[in-house]
């Protein structure tokens, strides 16, 4: 009887724990978002992130995207169909577009004298044949830093800031050897990234919040008992809230035409690689997600990772380190043969 008084008092606390607040949506009802959406079929919006200024004067525009698709990555090649309509076609932008929002994701340096009236349009028409146009621009409402960042990435939610994480900076990552190299199609390449962090913000650790919030009690408590109340539960909302802690992941960024529409089964990594996109599905591999948990470093600050292609040509594979708040971007050029 003491025995099941005692785990009585735990799922009481664990479940003060991780309560909702009566104002949140339950697990039984249906989120109003989920009925207008789609794994297959749709466009990809593009979208201008904002602007910061450098130290040298230049400045940054930044870049992102929202595929409409749960599923489908989609490919667009730089041309007609994917280009920059004032200046040069071809500024760096993705080809290779996965699920759903990608924010920040790559920037664009302009001169200092780019001035109030300049401007540079991002036009992509999807293989559904919509099109959309992003205009950046050096508007004062589009200027941004490292808090806004952190913010719209989901990092910080209101009233979440401190001193300590408004004084973040990037994690620090580099690509250990070559940025091209060449490999067979159907054989392992395997290539290493150094990635170092300031540990701001604080990982996200649902052990420690139960201790702190539950007591003694939480002390029985077993990461397993955790994740499984969490699993009963809806999700804290279905906007845009990040689990905070350091990941690296590699994605192909752009892909040669024998593989478009098909990569994510031509191109595999090994480990599986996190999410870097908003996929909030509740147990899926990303941040984004209600059960996503920061996945264990490497003492030596050095990931391994291993990537196989089924088709030939030159691949451009795009790597993020990820505190949770800022990031540090790596690319690595891979040049297939049979």
């Amino acid at each position: 009887m003491k025995t099941e008084k005692l785990f009585g008092f735990m799922a009481a606390v664990l479940a003060a724990t991780l309560t909702l607040p009566p104002s949140i949506a339950s697990a039984d009802q249906a989120y109003g978002y989920t009925r207008n959406t789609y794994t297959h079929g749709q466009h990809v919006d593009v979208a201008y992130e904002g602007w910061l200024e450098n130290d040298d004067g230049t400045y940054t525009l930044t870049f992102g995207y929202f595929n409409h698709n749960w599923e489908e990555e989609l490919d667009v090649p730089v041309g007609i169909n994917n280009r920059f309509t004032t200046g040069e076609a071809d500024r760096g932008q993705p080809t290779h577009f996965l699920p759903r929002r990608n924010r920040f994701t790559f920037d664009i340096i302009v001169p200092s004298d780019f001035g109030d009236e300049g401007e540079l349009a991002w036009e992509l028409t999807s293989p559904n044949g919509l099109t959309r146009t992003a205009y950046g621009t050096l508007r004062e409402d589009y200027k941004i830093d490292n808090i806004i960042i952190m913010s719209e990435t989901g990092a910080l939610g209101a009233g979440s800031s401190d001193a300590e994480t408004r004084a973040n900076i990037p994690p620090v990552s580099e690509l250990i050897g070559d940025e091209t190299r060449t490999a067979r199609v159907g054989e392992p390449l395997t290539f290493q990234t150094r990635v170092s962090d300031d540990g701001v913000p604080t990982p996200f650790d649902p052990m420690k919040r139960a201790r702190l919030i539950g007591g003694a009690a939480a002390a029985l408590a077993t990461p397993a008992m955790i994740r499984k109340r969490m699993m009963d539960m809806a999700p804290i909302r279905p906007t845009v809230a990040k689990n905070n802690g350091l990941y690296l992941s590699w994605n192909v960024y752009r892909a040669p035409e024998s593989v478009w529409g098909n990569v994510k089964e031509s191109v595999t990594f090994d480990p599986p690689q996190i999410k870097p996109w908003e996929d909030t599905r509740t147990s899926a591999n990303s941040p984004w997600s209600w059960l996503w948990i920061p996945p264990k470093l490497p003492e030596d600050g050095v990931h391994e990772v291993s990537v196989t292609f089924d088709e030939p040509g030159t691949y451009l594979l795009w790597g993020r380190a990820d505190d949770g708040g800022l990031y540090t971007d790596q690319y690595l050029t891979v040049n297939v043969t049979r």
